[in-house]
């Protein structure tokens, strides 16, 4: 498999082919937060905290913005991780995930780090910023489809489909332990489902 030559914050960075450019920092060394990205499961680019700033070859200096768990690592590509753009919309979208999902640490934490004000936005909490692990999980880990997304826009909630979920989930739970909020998905609809201990 060849490799590909790229600059992230200035530096050199040698990536496999088909690595993700959050792959390819993350190999380098290069911290680049991010919520809803897991190893199991496939990028998703849901939370987009792990929003990056690319300019490509040919491109006379061109920028945009891209989410780097789900966008290629390719050759010649130059990465800023920290741009003033990037910090500014990572802020803003941890005043949001704030709104949704307040005193969760690693939300505090992110918070902090980007100078986010916690009581920017005001939102009827859900505890569950939309990351898509739990139903990602369920869906390709498991092969099991228990809970989906429902609604649009600020209406969208992760649901438990009870047919399913009655059977599977008292057996498994697995999908808890990956909730970036460390609360149950939006609705808690496993405590209507029978059977659920």
């Amino acid at each position: 498999m060849s490799d590909v030559a790229l600059v992230i914050n200035g530096r050199s960075v040698t990536a496999e082919t088909g690595m993700t450019i959050l792959e390819a920092a993350r190999s380098a060394g290069v911290d680049i937060p991010t919520l809803c990205h897991h190893e199991k499961i496939t990028p998703f680019g849901a939370c987009r905290l792990c929003t990056v700033e690319i300019t490509k070859e040919g491109q006379r200096g061109r920028s945009r913005l891209v989410a780097s768990c789900v966008y290629p690592a390719e050759e010649g590509l130059e990465v800023q991780t920290e741009s003033d753009t990037v910090v500014k919309g990572r802020k803003l979208i941890l005043e949001m995930l704030l709104a949704r999902s307040p005193g969760v640490r690693e939300l505090r934490e992110y918070g902090r780090r980007y100078g986010a004000d916690p009581g920017k936005f005001s939102l009827e909490p859900s505890f569950c910023i939309l990351c898509g692990l739990c139903v990602n999980y369920c869906a390709e880990v498991k092969g099991k489809h228990a809970m989906g997304f429902m609604g649009r826009g600020v209406e969208r909630q992760v649901m438990f489909l009870p047919e399913v979920a009655s059977e599977e989930c008292a057996k498994c739970g697995d999908c808890f332990t990956l909730c970036p909020t460390g609360i149950w998905p939006s609705n808690y609809g496993l405590a209507r489902v029978p059977h659920w201990g």
